[in-house]
């Protein structure tokens, strides 16, 4: 099965991961992710939602692991020194990739994560909106069902789908909102 790392700026903007992991349920691809990459997105979430008590946050990835047990990637940090990227910092997340069989990392992060540094790994980046894209063109009517849910799912507040999709704009899937809502104008929801 088609397998992606998640990478963290992925698992920040809550509309966006709730998405993606819906695609996850719905058995459209396998996730990965590694301790390491949750870690990130937490400290992240942290520094953009402060308001948010530690104890929501961490219920949060806690569930997500439940949920996806063979997501999390470990045992990896032996690759890391072989990695040539950019960003060191970011090596952590090939290794994790590459471990975890991942055909691709989504993450909006494509400047230190070059292709032709991943090609070595047999590893391509493809940003969050094109991923969605990719699983709304292969798998339409499980995407706008996920988008459906999403929003009938979404309380304090309540949001419509018009909403969510506005929502998944700022998060960095424009085009993917673009996508769901011409769809849905033609009748295909």
């Amino acid at each position: 099965m088609f397998t992606a790392l998640l990478d963290a700026n992925v698992l920040v903007p809550i509309s966006l991961a709730d998405i993606i992991l819906r695609s996850a349920e719905r058995g459209l691809f396998l996730p990965r992710w590694s301790p390491a990459i949750l870690d990130e997105a937490l400290a992240a979430i942290r520094r953009v939602r402060p308001e948010i008590p530690p104890s929501r946050l961490q219920a949060r990835l806690t569930s997500m692991n439940a949920r996806f047990p063979e997501a999390r990637v470990t045992g990896f940090e032996s690759l890391i020194e072989t990695i040539e990227l950019p960003d060191i910092n970011d090596r952590h997340v090939v290794a994790a990739a590459r471990l975890g069989h991942a055909d691709v990392i989504v993450t909006r992060n494509q400047k230190d994560l070059p292709a032709m540094a991943l090609r070595r790994w047999g590893l391509e980046v493809v940003t969050p909106d094109c991923f969605l894209q990719d699983m709304l063109d292969l798998f339409p009517q499980a995407i706008l069902d996920a988008v459906a849910d999403q929003a009938r799912d979404t309380r304090r507040p309540s949001l419509t789908v018009e909403q969510v999709l506005a929502s998944l704009e700022r998060a960095g899937a424009p085009q993917f909102a673009a996508d769901v809502r011409e769809r849905i104008g033609h009748g295909q929801a």
